[in-house]
């Protein structure tokens, strides 16, 4: 199997092809990994995601720091996996913020489905109140594994 480094602009193609990964944050020493959807901005560099408010929003109002993790694999001789490390920032309903809700609500728009997992129900609990933010990338890197 050879393993491969991909440059940024193949991170980023990656990224506007897929629409779900694995969201990483911390408070104190305890990570916590979680899916998300999202579409990815190329002209803001960074991912749009939404969730109801909990133990991820409360953790990344508290260290903006993330990391997400996309893959695709074909198997476990393909596969392509992208590491970003960037910033929350939350995305509120200011006049001054409005551009960027907008932009956020139509990328989401053109995804089927775009409101999962983000908006899905747990059991019969009420969903707390939404929360849409970003994630500023601070960096990529990729790889790319075939025989």
């Amino acid at each position: 199997m050879l393993i491969h480094e991909l440059t940024t602009a193949q991170c980023r193609d990656v990224l506007s092809r897929t629409s779900l990964g694995r969201l990483a944050c911390a408070r104190g020493a305890q990570p916590y990994v979680v899916p998300v959807s999202y579409p990815s901005d190329a002209d803001s560099d960074c991912l749009f995601c939404f969730s109801a408010v909990g133990k991820k929003v409360n953790w990344m109002r508290e260290n903006p720091n993330v990391c997400v993790e996309v893959e695709a694999v074909d198997d476990r001789f393909h596969w392509t996996t992208v590491v970003l490390f960037g910033r929350y920032d939350e995305i509120g309903d200011s006049p001054e913020q409005k551009d960027i809700r907008h932009r956020a609500l139509h990328l989401f728009q053109q995804r089927s489905e775009w409101w999962l997992p983000g908006g899905a129900t747990s059991g019969h609990r009420q969903p707390h109140a939404m929360v849409m933010y970003r994630i500023h990338i601070d960096s990529l890197t990729g790889r790319r594994a075939s025989r």
